[in-house]
């Protein structure tokens, strides 16, 4: 036995929107060969989309141990990483005393590791605005909108950004 037949029956499973069978398919996969990266990573995936950020951190790191060269699997476990610490920058602002630079240091690590991450970008871009640091404010978000040019809260933001900093 390889697995394959649980991969098929995870796929199957995910076609009928049944991702928690899924899991314990993939779960079933790797219990049968546990040095398949790629089970872990679409086992990882699955998880992702499911919002379960901790097991798909847990299983795509898994493959990128087991097969360090993919870059698809490293990609991948830095988009989840990057996603850890958006959720880790969020709690900090939330605070009732936010702690605005550690929230920034998130999110520069965030964007370190998934430049794309529209939403780093726009949380950054916010958490500089609070600072009244509203030119890195203004610079975040140009990147946010460099990545999406029709983001509207983005457009909104920047507007708004750009005429606090034109008033100092």
């Amino acid at each position: 036995m390889d697995g394959e037949q649980e991969i098929k029956k995870a796929y199957a499973s995910i076609l009928m929107n049944d991702f928690e069978q899924a899991v314990e398919w993939f779960e079933q996969a790797i219990a049968i060969a546990p040095c398949n990266a790629d089970f872990h990573h679409k086992l990882s995936i699955t998880y992702a989309r499911s919002n379960k950020l901790k097991p798909a951190v847990e299983h795509a790191s898994l493959a990128v141990r087991l097969v360090p060269g993919e870059e698809q699997y490293r990609h991948h476990l830095q988009h989840l990483q990057a996603k850890e610490l958006i959720q880790q920058a969020e709690k900090y602002l939330e605070e009732s005393e936010p702690r605005l630079w550690e929230a920034i240091s998130s999110l520069k690590q965030a964007v370190a590791l998934d430049c794309l991450s529209t939403d780093a970008w726009l949380m950054l871009g916010l958490a500089y605005d609070r600072l009244r640091e509203y030119d890195q404010a203004v610079l975040a978000l140009k990147e946010l909108l460099r990545l999406d040019p029709q983001h509207e809260i983005g457009i909104t933001l920047l507007r708004q950004f750009t005429e606090k900093l034109s008033s100092i």
